[in-house]
């Protein structure tokens, strides 16, 4: 089955950086879409960015030219590089992959399997 794990959440002031790793577990892990989430407190879970299988990456606007997405293919880990950390950055941010979906076009698919999530805050 999938295992998505985060880790790397903390509290940190506004300008600040943290790096978040999300550590997957699941067979083929190169042909599948993984993604970086956020859900703020009384809000929906928004998109914040993503990595498709073919390598390309894209960003939300809100957290473009601020945040980095990677991936260590050796390590099955998947990166969330937070530069200029805002107070409205604040939020829980999971990793997330659609486990029944294979190939560059699955990150526009629902996704299916989620990590427990990493609290980041920014004062």
């Amino acid at each position: 089955d999938v295992q998505l794990v985060e880790s790397g959440g903390g509290s940190v002031q506004a300008g600040g950086s943290l790096r978040l790793s999300c550590a997957v577990s699941v067979s083929s892990a190169n042909d599948y879409c993984l993604g970086w989430f956020r859900q703020a407190s009384g809000k929906e879970r928004e998109w914040v960015g993503s990595l498709d299988s073919d390598g390309r990456i894209n960003y939300a606007d809100s957290v473009k030219g601020r945040f980095t997405i990677s991936k260590d293919s050796a390590k099955n880990t998947l990166y969330l590089q937070m530069n200029n950390l805002k107070p409205e950055d604040t939020a829980m941010y999971y990793c997330g992959t659609n486990k029944y979906c294979r190939g560059s076009a699955c990150c526009n698919s629902d996704f299916s399997h989620w990590g427990q999530g990493t609290q980041v805050t920014v004062s």
